[in-house]
């Protein structure tokens, strides 16, 4: 894997260079969060990809699956409770990101993101492929975490509290109000920070994350320290 000094979990992420030199082990599924048609055309040799990759409950869109439906889903994926899982997309990994948080939200936190995905992966000449995996059906048990997930009652609770950080990580326009992509209301949360997260992300073609030292400088603009609780939204 690549240095990722000043990363405070640097585990979270992996180098194409590590998945180039792993795609072939039993315990590694790579999950591809990208649009579905993207994946048809090319994709990463052994990658599934998911029929919802923001495994959104059909009941309640603005909600993450139960756990019976995510069983069902991981085990289509070739997902056990013990497999690694290496989620990418050609996305600034959007979509593998909050993959990847609904994986720990339910447990399993043995799951990373591949840092620069597809594009990084495309722009290396690494080996591609239009097949479908085979992957043999998984087993997966979920335990919700709710450490990792606030409700709107626990967000009303923590506005204006000192120790408390609200981060609006979407658009300028749906901060400020002047885009409220079909919601009833728009705005933003009383007294939220606002940064949207693509500035997280390099402006480059790889599309990669951006060093710590960079991530810190923005972040301590935010008034966001290791001390402070975060709420993002």
């Amino acid at each position: 894997m690549a240095d990722t000094t000043g990363y405070a979990n640097p585990g979270l992420l992996v180098e194409t260079d590590w998945l180039a030199a792993h795609l072939n082990d039993p315990d590694l599924r790579i999950v591809d969060c990208g649009v579905r048609d993207s994946f048809t055309r090319a994709h990463i040799p052994g990658a599934a990809c998911p029929r919802d990759s923001f495994m959104k409950d059909p009941a309640n869109q603005a909600l993450v699956m139960g756990p019976d439906q995510i069983a069902t889903e991981m085990a289509a994926l070739g997902i056990s409770d013990e497999t690694l899982v290496i989620a990418y997309d050609g996305l600034r990994s959007n979509n593998a990101a909050r993959f990847w948080w609904v994986l720990n939200h339910y447990g399993h936190s043995n799951v990373k993101v591949l840092n620069g995905g597809w594009n990084k992966w495309l722009a290396e000449g690494r080996p591609v492929t239009f097949k479908d995996a085979k992957v043999p059906a998984g087993t997966f048990t979920p335990a919700v975490n709710e450490h990792n997930v606030c409700t709107v009652d626990g967000l009303k609770e923590r506005i204006g509290k000192a120790d408390t950080i609200i981060w609006d990580v979407r658009s300028p326009e749906e901060y400020d109000g002047r885009n409220d992509r079909g919601n009833k209301r728009k705005g933003h949360v009383p007294g939220a920070v606002h940064t949207e997260w693509t500035h997280m992300m390099s402006s480059d073609d790889l599309q990669t994350f951006r060093p710590a030292a960079e991530m810190w400088e923005v972040l301590h603009k935010l008034g966001i320290t290791p001390e402070a609780e975060v709420v993002t939204y």
